[in-house]
């Protein structure tokens, strides 16, 4: 991810300021919210001033994909191009399903709090659409798992292994 979020930062931050580079790193997939805060130590954006950055770019995505994935996906696999991209995005978030359906809410929490590979805002809004998980308890999950997600990348990055970054 290192690289990942450097080489944004790099081609990025030519044109946009460091706070814009942040946010914008904080939509993407994979990278998220922990690439955000990552992007945000490296540029040298203030701890306090990137939480809302990277968090509102974080959200923004999600009831996006928690309302339209299903119809997207649908449309797309029309199509012979992208019909096996789906089904992988389709497998992959449905083999994750297993910690999230168990205990719906608390598992989406978790799913999206703690930040290892493969987790996160978009697959835990991708699994919650795939489960047909209720709307309002998927957007509640995953805010408190930005939120848990949010201090546990900001203790990485700023604090634990802020010193070597």
């Amino acid at each position: 991810m290192d690289s990942l979020v450097q080489a944004f930062s790099d081609s990025l931050g030519q044109y946009v300021s460091a706070q814009v580079v942040v946010f914008i790193i904080s939509m993407i997939p994979i990278l998220e919210l922990r690439g955000g805060l990552l992007a945000a130590k490296l540029l040298g954006v203030p701890l306090l001033q990137a939480i809302p950055l990277c968090i509102v770019g974080n959200l923004i995505p999600i009831p996006f994909i928690l309302l339209f994935i299903k119809k997207i996906f649908s449309w797309m696999k029309k199509f012979k191009i992208f019909r096996g991209l789906v089904e992988k995005l389709e497998n992959r978030a449905m083999k994750k399903s297993s910690s999230v359906s168990n205990a719906e809410f608390v598992g989406l929490m978790l799913f999206v709090g703690i930040p290892i590979p493969g987790t996160g805002a978009w697959m835990g809004s991708l699994v919650a659409a795939l489960l047909e998980m209720d709307f309002k308890k998927a957007i509640k999950a995953e805010l408190i798992g930005i939120a848990m997600a949010t201090i546990i990348c900001s203790i990485l990055w700023y604090g634990l292994l802020g010193m070597f970054v």
